[in-house]
């Protein structure tokens, strides 16, 4: 392997700045998509429903999975302290990956679809997906000296891309008659396929916010420490079999279902970990909270808690029956889609991107407003599925339209949010990307 150099790491940053740009992207899909909700037919000449979403839930899954592989690949150097095994094969791989998200973008301009709940493209963009994420496994391998006494971000990394391919493959068992002329078949692969691909994605965040804690702090030991092991495993034993509490409402086999309420229940001793690392870290956080970076993992490590907590309420049964199909579902995701996995990429890019000073005296009120702002976006999301869930279950129903008017107040609330995240988001993005390219000059 070559030494490594500023312009080998280059290559994986531009993973980092297409995210980027795909996160302001998707996000702008996202408000579109709200201003919808509450004005009937807003912009539907331009843009309809059925295309927005698709547009913002694409962009979204693309800026997380971009960002991740430009901050494994970046930190796998900086670990080995030598380049990747090919730059010729990343490149190769970011090019299939940006020319494929075009074709994915302009099949939805054209309201052309494949009819899946995430991969909502024509399913033959899967074929160039499928030839970069091989591409990036032969990478990652190659790039690995050995896996004796590697610490447990080699491990989260591996598993992660490994389990990506594994889950992609099983999304599209749908194209065959096998699957696809049986209906709880073919939902029961889809929702687990899904589940445990966002459970990869983890992976390779989760992996990477190891490394850059351990970056920060200079303290190279947790990585090889047993509660580290002991949290991978339990994520890995989540990544397997947590996919089951998304389909109680099935008329699958019970013992399905059983064994995905103990895997939720599994998270709660991630949630006593990390109430007891948030207090035996207070000072740490005084001390190091000047570094954005660093900011943003805090923030992350609240949203962790959140989300799980959410997570688990939503993973029993008899509270489950209520939430499904609900805007809790909505909540729930978009609190570890941005509060977790957004912020813990926007950490790298600072870390990784950002150079000089550290300390952004301007950037104080955008963090608190995206903040506020996100749980704002966040409640006003649990209360409008609260009343849903009652409609849902209510034995005289008021009319769908009427309910929905009756939850107006909700999505104006986070529409305005929204707004305000969409904003200080793209502050954000915006001071990493212009610091990068004014050291680049």
């Amino acid at each position: 392997m070559e030494v490594l150099n500023k312009n080998k790491k280059a290559v994986a940053s531009r993973f980092i700045l297409l995210g980027l740009i795909l996160l302001v992207l998707g996000m702008t899909f996202g408000l579109i998509g709200s201003f919808q909700y509450i004005i009937p037919g807003f912009a539907k000449h331009i843009l309809s429903f059925e295309q927005v979403r698709p547009l913002h839930v694409s962009s979204v899954v693309f800026w997380i999975i971009s960002g991740a592989i430009g901050a494994m690949f970046t930190y796998l150097q900086e670990y080995n302290n030598k380049a990747i095994f090919s730059t010729l094969l990343l490149k190769i791989q970011f090019y299939l990956f940006l020319s494929t998200f075009t074709l994915i973008c302009i099949s939805y301009l054209m309201s052309v679809f494949g009819g899946r709940e995430y991969w909502e493209f024509p399913p033959i963009l899967g074929i160039p997906m499928l030839i970069s994420w091989v591409l990036l496994i032969i990478n990652f391998f190659k790039s690995l000296r050995t896996l004796q006494h590697q610490p447990v971000y080699i491990w989260m990394w591996l598993t992660g891309v490994i389990f990506f391919l594994i889950t992609f493959l099983e999304s599209y068992l749908w194209l065959s008659p096998f699957f696809r002329n049986y209906i709880i078949k073919d939902i029961t692969i889809q929702w687990k396929s899904y589940g445990s691909m966002v459970g990869s994605w983890n992976m390779l965040i989760y992996g990477s916010s190891l490394f850059c804690l351990e970056k920060i702090s200079g303290n190279k030991k947790y990585g090889h420490s047993k509660i580290a092991f002991l949290l991978y495993f339990t994520g890995l034993f989540n990544l397997m079999f947590n996919w089951g509490h998304h389909i109680y409402t099935l008329p699958t086999h019970h013992y399905v279902k059983h064994i995905s309420y103990f895997v939720s229940m599994t998270e709660l001793f991630i949630i006593g970990r990390i109430i007891y690392l948030w207090k035996s870290s207070l000072t740490e956080a005084q001390k190091y909270f000047h570094i954005l970076s660093y900011r943003f993992i805090v923030a992350a490590d609240i949203w962790v808690f959140l989300t799980l907590l959410l997570a688990i309420l939503m993973s029993i049964p008899g509270i489950n029956v209520y939430t499904h199909g609900t805007h809790i579902t909505v909540a729930h995701t978009m609190g570890a889609t941005i509060g977790i996995n957004t912020f813990l990429l926007l950490a790298f890019g600072f870390d990784i991107l950002y150079k000089g000073k550290h300390h952004q005296q301007y950037a104080r009120l955008p963090f608190w407003i995206l903040n506020g702002s996100l749980f704002i976006f966040w409640i006003s999301l649990i209360i409008a599925g609260i009343l849903k869930a009652r409609w849902q279950m209510d034995t005289h129903q008021i009319p769908f339209s009427s309910m929905m008017i009756q939850l107006r107040p909700f999505f104006i609330l986070f529409t305005i949010s929204g707004t305000a995240l969409l904003i200080s988001i793209s502050y954000f993005v915006y001071l990493i990307m212009r610091n990068y390219l004014s050291n680049k000059k």
